[in-house]
């Protein structure tokens, strides 16, 4: 019951659409209907409000976050590991990232999850969600391709868990990766084609 509990509790927090709730009350229409079409970040800052495209990173961040933080408290009352590599918390975790890519509540037609998954990783170990969240800025302050930067974020947590000693962690970041960058494959085709945008640039 604990990981069905879990799973539910990550989704209907990941499922939240803060993207589209902050762009409609801000009178900047559905953001669905411009740029990628998608309701995270980087699609609400091309409304040009570059606030509420930092309050959906926030929003976007804390839906990853704090499940994963929920279940691990649960875990711990009721006698499961929260390292478990299937247990509740690593369930919070895919159920967080799979809310915001397919909302019920939006015909299962959300965002990519990279800013969730930041969440996710911070909740799942601190020492991932900084190096999460390093590699990401870095690489966005390099090439300047918002799927760039989140593609190679989300392998960055993998990698980093391994490496940092979180083996337990592995699984379900490596899954969310695969995940993330399959619901990245038309950005991987343009970029390969050079017609991948910028941030900041008006195409």
């Amino acid at each position: 019951m604990d990981h069905f509990l879990a799973l539910l509790i990550g989704y209907l927090c990941g499922s939240i659409p803060f993207g589209l709730v902050l762009a409609k009350a801000a009178g900047k229409g559905d953001i669905r209907s411009i740029g990628s079409g998608n309701i995270g970040a980087t699609n609400v800052l091309r409304t040009g409000a570059k606030g509420l495209a930092a309050g959906t990173l926030l929003l976007d961040l804390l839906k990853g976050l704090v499940p994963v933080l929920l279940a691990a408290q649960m875990a711990s009352a009721g006698g499961t590991m929260p390292e478990a590599a299937w247990g509740p918390v690593p369930l919070a975790a895919i159920g967080a990232v799979l809310g915001h890519c397919f909302p019920v509540w939006l015909n299962f037609k959300g965002g990519k999850g990279v800013a969730t998954n930041a969440g996710v990783a911070f909740g799942l170990a601190w020492q991932i969600g900084l190096a999460y969240a390093l590699v990401w800025i870095a690489v966005l302050a390099i090439v300047r391709i918002s799927s760039v930067a989140g593609m190679s974020a989300v392998c960055a947590a993998a990698i980093a868990a391994a490496v940092l000693g979180f083996e337990s962690f592995i699984p379900v970041l490596a899954l969310i990766a695969v995940l993330i960058i399959w619901l990245h494959r038309a950005n991987i085709g343009r970029l390969f084609r050079g017609e991948e945008p910028k941030v900041g640039s008006e195409k």
